[in-house]
């Protein structure tokens, strides 16, 4: 197979924090309700983990509670962020079409591969309608060892794939690219730390920029 490109969900595709805030909120108000939670809505300290498996969301989120009520609070806030996608409280990121309509005409298979689980993830695809230009879209629910860098072997082994990038927003995505032999790309958006691009080929802050280094960059060309 040519030339591939791997992105990241949240933080990279999704504007995650335009139904984050709403779902945390409502998740937590649920919590007040129960008498589980008596705190503001720890939203900053989500915002540093942004990106890390829903597991560890709540272990951190919830530490001295027990894993139950973890249990609980994650499928609350799940189902909270598919209800907000399926009533247009999210958005895609400015260009993601643009930039995907000009991968499809280049003929450079797309993937997604997301910390996200899989009907989070179906809602998204459905909504925006991107199954017409993704190829296909990979949970790290499918990975026993939960780590983006085994998801992504997977998809390589899987479509043959030898040459490509992965594109994301959190280190996860660098450590994923680079540990496949990829060139990483980061996204300077929202939940993006500075410090985890050490290692990243390249930084963007607009997709279409993928399209100039495809273009530009003789070692990343098809």
């Amino acid at each position: 197979m040519n030339f591939s490109m791997i992105f990241d969900m949240d933080g990279t595709l999704f504007q995650t924090d335009k139904i984050l805030e709403i779902s945390l909120e409502e998740t937590f108000q649920e919590l007040r309700q129960k008498g589980l939670w008596e705190k503001e809505t720890p939203i900053e300290k989500y915002r540093q983990i942004m990106g890390v498996p829903l597991s560890v969301v709540w272990e951190t989120l919830l530490p001295t509670h027990p894993s139950e009520i973890r249990t609980m609070a994650n499928e609350f806030f799940h189902d909270q962020l598919i209800y907000n996608i399926q009533n247009g409280n999210g958005d895609l990121y400015p260009r993601v079409e643009e930039l995907f309509t000009y991968l499809k005409n280049r003929n450079i298979p797309i993937f997604i591969a997301s910390n996200g689980l899989p009907n989070y993830l179906e809602s998204i695809v459905k909504y925006y309608h991107l199954d017409y230009w993704v190829k296909e879209v990979f949970s790290i629910q499918q990975i026993k060892s939960k780590d983006k860098s085994d998801l992504v072997q997977m998809i390589l082994e899987k479509y043959k794939i030898q040459r490509g990038a992965v594109v994301g927003d959190r280190l996860s995505d660098i450590k994923a690219a680079k540990s496949n032999g990829l060139y990483a790309i980061g996204c300077r958006f929202d939940f993006a730390q500075e410090d985890e691009f050490a290692h990243a080929d390249f930084i963007i802050d607009d997709l279409m920029e993928i399209k100039e280094i495809i273009e530009e960059e003789e070692g990343v060309k098809p």
